[in-house]
């Protein structure tokens, strides 16, 4: 038993299957916590403490899942390339919403960290949070955070977003896809944009968008406001 809980195909095989469990019961039961990545999380993390299996073995056997993480990425162009035609007149809107969204995003972490007592490392650890992970890794690196932290709490923003988002965005009455893609892919990313994806082709287009964007606008504006708040 030991033997085969230890083995890298074991978790290759248990992740792929806890997010096919995830995907049947979000489809069972249409509740937003159902979200596949959380149940996921929940499972997997739950296997490896029970089993009490090293992280650094379940990272080589989804090796691959990690290299395929970057063309699954690029691949989000295609819905967008196919809703093109509905960037116009809403690209200058879009862009604002973006930056104004990002001066927040940063800001607001740097300054809840303060308010709370936190010190000026964690600070600059939240601030890339709604960043996608390899760029929230990158920013807390070069701003002079905790790059392993950075990840989880951005791991952990994507899958509140993706649970809470929608609701949210129901409550404020915001019904427009391509504002409701936008808003989500700049607070959850990749987990987000799986989400709109599945509820409208429209809206998960820009949410993949403004994933990207909001990742480049960051990586520009994060030294200023760091600067500036800390």
């Amino acid at each position: 038993m030991r033997w085969f809980v230890e083995q890298p195909l074991t978790w290759l095989v248990a992740t792929l299957l806890a997010y096919r469990l995830g995907v049947w019961l979000l489809d069972r039961t249409r509740l937003s916590v159902a979200q596949p990545v959380l149940v996921a999380v929940v499972l997997l993390g739950a296997a490896l403490l029970v089993l009490d299996v090293d992280i650094a073995t379940y990272a080589e056997g989804t090796a691959v899942l990690t290299f395929l993480l970057g063309p699954a990425t690029v691949a989000l162009a295609v819905p967008l390339h196919r809703q093109l035609h509905r960037l116009r007149g809403f690209a200058l809107p879009m862009m604002v919403a973006l930056v104004l969204g990002v001066l927040v995003s940063v800001g607001s972490a740097i300054l809840l960290v303060q308010l709370l007592g936190g010190s000026e490392e964690l600070a600059r650890t939240m601030a890339p949070k709604a960043t996608t992970t390899p760029v929230s890794l990158a920013l807390s690196a070069e701003i002079g955070g905790i790059p392993a932290l950075s990840a989880v709490l951005t791991i952990t923003a994507g899958i509140l977003g993706a649970v809470a988002g929608p609701w949210v965005l129901d409550r404020l009455r915001v019904r427009e896809p391509r504002s409701r893609g936008v808003a989500i892919g700049g607070v959850s990313h990749g987990i987000g944009t799986a989400r709109a994806l599945a509820e409208d082709p429209v809206e998960g287009a820009f949410s993949g968008l403004s994933m990207g964007l909001t990742a480049l606008v960051t990586s520009l504006l994060i030294p200023l406001v760091v600067a500036l708040l800390l």
